[in-house]
């Protein structure tokens, strides 16, 4: 007599309702799998979340909401300042303006703007040249890149404003001028460093490919270079080119030294340095400066809403990396 044939266990259909149940205890998250161990059940815990996610808001917003409500205020004072104005006055605005706060925020964005650009594609070409190509010599450039980061503004600044004075062999003055401002910020050791590094990560492969489908070939060195990084490796780059703007935007937006020392009048000054200029002036209130610092504060906070999609990307990206 043969034996009996047992058929093997199968896995429950996904249709079926065995397999929804275990499909859905597979995707509930786990006690643990939260930040902090945190469920989203109510309970002591979510109570906890909430009372912490308050109080750090409170911390980031009090600042923030100080300086908006002192702004609207006709006469603040630092012993009274509050997160609600007590007037609800825009006097503070039209002193600033009347200050000249509005053609020192419009110098602020031509800077800014210049200095980005020209910075995105300087750190780009040195990025690009740094990771996807081997020279001799690589390691120092790197190592340059990395000291200036290391200087302080204040050791360089004297050496900074006599080169801007007499530029070496052109012999140009520019001081005075938005270039004066916008050439010294060219080069950020950081973009540099974290573009290099991400692209050093993009795989050979797909460069390869490109090259026989047809990228860079029949054209010079140079150009076929160009067609590579902006056709197959600027797109790959995006989330650190988004790290690298805001980033950026907001470190040439805070720069007050180098407008200070590349400026020959007043009206050269940018919007940094005028909130100085504002501050020190005896026929104005500190509700006059907290317009001005208002009035600063929206392009950084326009740029990084407009981009924080990007940064956050260009983040967690870095962080997975490897």
């Amino acid at each position: 007599m043969s034996a009996p044939v047992i058929d093997p266990v199968r896995p429950a259909a996904p249709d079926s309702p065995a397999g929804r149940s275990t499909k859905a205890q597979r995707t509930t998250p786990a006690r643990f799998d939260t930040a902090l161990g945190w469920n989203d059940k109510p309970g002591p815990a979510w109570a906890l979340r909430i009372l912490l996610c308050l109080i750090a808001l409170g911390v980031f917003a009090a600042p923030f909401l100080t300086i908006f409500s002192g702004a609207l205020t006709t006469n603040p004072s630092g012993s009274s300042l509050s997160f609600l104005p007590h007037d609800n006055t825009l006097l503070n605005f039209k002193v600033a303006g009347e200050r000249g706060i509005w053609d020192y925020l419009g110098n602020s964005l031509v800077i800014a703007g210049g200095g980005l650009l020209l910075q995105l594609v300087v750190c780009t070409l040195a990025a690009y040249a740094l990771a996807r190509h081997r020279f001799r010599g690589q390691a120092l450039i790197m190592m340059l890149f990395m000291m200036t980061l290391m200087l302080p503004e204040e050791v360089i600044a004297i050496p900074l404003s006599l080169v801007l004075g007499d530029v070496p062999v052109v012999h140009l003055d520019l001081k005075g001028t938005v270039w004066g401002v916008i050439l010294p910020l060219g080069a950020w050791g950081f973009s540099v460093m974290m573009l290099t590094e991400f692209m050093r990560d993009i795989p050979d492969e797909i460069e390869e490919a490109a090259r026989l489908d047809g990228v860079g070939v029949g054209v010079g060195v140079g150009v076929g270079e160009l067609r590579m990084l902006w056709q197959i490796v600027l797109p790959l780059c995006k989330p650190a080119l988004g790290v690298a703007g805001v980033l950026g935007f907001i470190m040439i937006w805070d720069q007050y030294l180098l407008p200070l020392i590349a400026s020959k009048d007043p009206t050269d000054y940018t919007v940094t340095v005028a909130l100085s200029i504002l501050r020190t002036d005896p026929e104005v209130g500190s509700g006059v400066v907290l317009a001005g610092a208002v009035i600063a504060l929206i392009p950084s906070l326009i740029v990084y809403l407009l981009l924080q999609r990007s940064l956050v990307t260009g983040i967690a990206a870095g962080a997975t990396k490897g």
